[in-house]
């Protein structure tokens, strides 16, 4: 049969015939069979087939037809219930909600951090979050896309807990190891010895029973160093003719050391790279010391300011565009209703067919209305959105029948820094500098380190053995007994005795001195070695002189935004009060007859492009001075937000100070020759005050108009009139 369910080509089956001369009958019948076979095969097809079993039952249960499957794990997670519990979400066409959430900037600030188990951002979040972090020019990290690169606050515990580059990884290889292990056999074999001799010298079967039981405790010290002390027993009991006695039980007690002369030795070389140095199958250094893991944590805690400090920054960045948002929307109704109650005067001259209600002038005036009531539906939807962002910012429910509205008002006031004491507060208070330094004090130990690989390995070591043999472990004479014999006066016997009070004796000590030395004729590993880690601190000090470079560019940008859009502010209050004017003196006109509609129409919407502009020009303010406190390293202090560990169990502290008065009560042992140079700072300053620099800007009184053609801008509640008590008195003249 054809592997290929029977298939066989017609020329192939042909070929199956003999080709030397047969009777005619019997050509014709083969020639019908070959006809036949082949038509079969043809009609059967070319699929394959599965074989023919007598025994099958046809119970396929334990097959299976697929390697992977689309599976949900079994997890006990409860969903959240701010996610779980969302309500219906507010759109043009369900704008009904039960209250308004009157909520000021700390308010929302505070609510973000307590929420904060997972450090959010806008980027990537929605599609209309895209693009780079306007602060960082980063790019977006969604937290369904990328979870492991957003930040959380178990990241520092992690890092210092991790147990093969934490703090504690790291000091546990120093701690005292204490190892026991026990092993007992027993043996029964026939001897191969001639019958003869069997019983008047060796006996036929030799049975014994062996054991050792080993307990020791073995300490790393600083230096590389390692000292140890160890207690052996053995039981060695057997049927020999020869002994002694039938069992001997043999102790001792090992003290060891092995310390390091050149490579490998030092508390500095120890506390950088930890005493497990070389990988012994790769053989590449793998430095894991007390103080890179120190390091480590500092660049976690690093990462995790970043982290805090963009979660306030995004929340701050929400807050206002949500500002905005509302005042458009009010600026964009007042448009409408005065778009509306124009084409009404134009429709209702158009019914009288009276002059002024020309057809032309009625479309374009319901133009102009349906235009802004675009602009309204618009900037509602705006409202939703931005609402919708900040409590995703705030870590609340993207529902829940209340309507944020801010209830802070955005600063008029200027605002000036000095730019020497934002510059050194930029290039100091950085956490993005602060972690790439500490990236470089990584590097510097670890050259240190590997320059240690340079020398030759000389070790020196040895060991001191005090001995104890006898008949039983406890118990009888103390050492052996001396029993003088004719051809031995020294003779000594071990019945009846016991190993320990002979280990006590001191009459058996034994001990081993050694020296081992190793180096490799070239160091051709060891150069490279040191190369490798002198390139890696030259490239990442040239990155550090990049970022500073960087953080100083950013800053100019921002210092460039906080007097630009106060000056655009300014301007932009003046538009918005001649814009409000006009509309006044052409209604007049117009209601006189004196102008045609379409300036009034034009009067309107310029009204209303002057309100969003001069709203959208104090929020962008009051963000330029956010993101001059972002660059500057001082967001956190400007909001009010300080870094603090959370407390520990009350045993943790009770310990703690229980060690501190020991080492109070403890005899002070100046080590300083040999330990390592300093290489932190120590911890940063959170206020004000900081690193030569001080932060708290300097509030100015409003520039005079006589030589600054341009008044304090007003303030104005979200969704309100203008204050008219801040307008200035005149008008400023028209440009020459």
């Amino acid at each position: 049969m054809s592997p290929f369910g029977g298939c066989i080509p017609l020329g192939a089956a042909a070929a199956f015939v003999p080709a030397r001369w047969k009777p005619p009958v019997l050509r014709s019948a083969r020639k019908i069979w070959v006809v036949m076979t082949s038509v079969a095969l043809v009609a059967s097809g070319c699929a394959p087939r599965q074989p023919f079993y007598f025994f099958e039952d046809g119970d396929l249960s334990h097959y299976v037809g697929a390697i992977q499957k689309i599976e949900y794990p079994d997890t006990q997670q409860q969903p959240l219930d701010e996610a779980a519990g969302t309500q219906e979400p507010l759109t043009l066409s369900n704008a009904k909600f039960d209250q308004i959430w009157e909520l000021s900037l700390e308010e929302a600030i505070r609510t973000a951090l307590e929420n904060g188990k997972v450090l959010r951002n806008l980027g990537g979040r929605f599609a209309s979050f895209g693009g780079p972090r306007p602060q960082t020019g980063e790019p977006p990290v969604s937290l369904l896309t990328s979870p492991a690169l957003t930040p959380s606050i178990y990241d520092p515990a992690i890092a210092e807990t991790d147990p093969f580059r934490g703090v504690e990884s790291a000091l546990a290889a120093f701690d005292a190891q204490l190892s026991m292990s026990s092993t007992w056999q027993n043996s029964n074999r026939p001897q191969n010895v001639d019958p003869l001799f069997q019983t008047l010298i060796f006996v036929p079967v030799l049975r014994t029973n062996q054991g050792v039981t080993t307990t020791g405790i073995q300490k790393t010290t600083a230096t590389g160093g390692q000292f140890g002390v160890s207690n052996t027993t053995q039981l060695d009991a057997t049927n020999n003719l020869f002994r002694d006695v039938p069992s001997i039980w043999t102790t001792s007690y090992d003290f060891t050391f092995n310390q390091p002369l050149l490579q490998g030795a030092g508390v500095t070389y120890n506390r950088i790279a930890g005493p497990d140095t070389f990988n012994n199958l790769l053989g590449r250094p793998n430095f894991r010391g007390v103080l890179l893991a120190r390091i480590n944590a500092d660049i976690s805690l690093a990462d995790f300011e970043v982290g805090v400090r963009n979660l306030v920054s995004d929340t701050e960045q929400s807050y206002w565009e949500l500002y905005f948002s509302y005042r458009n929307l009010e600026a964009r109704k007042a448009g409408r209703d005065s778009a509306l109650e124009a084409w009404r005067k134009v429709h209702a001259l158009y019914v009288e067919q009276s002059r002024g209600g020309e057809a032309d002038k009625e479309a374009q005036a319901r133009e102009q209305y349906f235009f802004f009531r675009s602009e309204v539906e618009q900037a509602l939807t705006d409202v939703y959105r931005c609402e919708n962002r900040l409590r995703y910012m705030m870590g609340i429910s993207a529902s829940d029948g209340r309507l944020i509205r801010p209830s802070d008002e955005p600063t008029t006031a200027r605002l000036a820094f000095d730019w020497q004491q934002s510059l050194v507060e930029a290039l100091s208070r950085s956490a993005e500098l602060r972690r790439q330094k500490w990236i470089i004090k990584q590097r510097e130990l670890e050259l240190t380190a590997a320059k240690n690989l340079l020398l030759p390995r000389l070790d020196v070591g040895g060991r001191y053995r005090f001995l104890g043999v006898g008949e039983n472990l406890f118990g009888g004479p103390g050492y052996p007994l001396r029993t003088p014999t004719a051809l031995n006066p020294n003779a000594v016997s071990l019945q009846p005795t016991n190993a320990y009070s002979t280990l006590m004796s001191g009459q058996f000590q034994e001990w081993q001195a050694q020296a081992q030395f190793l180096m490799p004729l070239g160091f051709r590993r060891e150069l490279s070695t040191v190369r490798n880690f002198q390139l890696q601190l030259a490239r990442e000090r040239a990155r550090l002189q990049d970022e500073e470079l960087e953080a100083s560019h950013a800053l100019v940008e921002a210092v460039r935004n906080v007097d630009t859009n106060f000056a655009l502010s300014q301007t932009n209050f003046n538009r918005r009060v001649a814009a409000e004017r006009q509309v006044e003196a052409v209604q007049a006109a117009y209601d006189a007859g004196t102008v045609t509609l379409d300036q009034l129409l034009d009067a309107q919407r310029r009204r209303a492009e002057a309100e969003s502009s001069y709203a959208r020009a104090i929020v962008d303010y009051n963000r330029s001075i956010s993101q001059l406190h972002f660059r500057k390293g001082s967001l956190l202090e400007y909001n009010g937000v300080f870094l603090a560990e959370g407390p520990w169990p009350g045993k943790a502290y009770f310990d703690a100070h229980r060690r501190a008065r020991q080492r109070d009560a403890s005899l002070y042992l100046d080590y300083g020759h040999s330990r390592p140079a300093v290489f932190s700072r120590g911890a940063i300053t959170q206020n004000f005050e900081s690193i030569g620099a001080d932060a708290r800007p300097m509030q100015l009184p409003p520039r005079d108009p006589a030589t600054r053609d341009e008044p304090t801008p007003a303030p104005a509640q979200p969704g309100g009139s203008p204050d008219r008590s801040a307008e200035p008195p005149e008008l400023l003249p028209p440009p020459s």
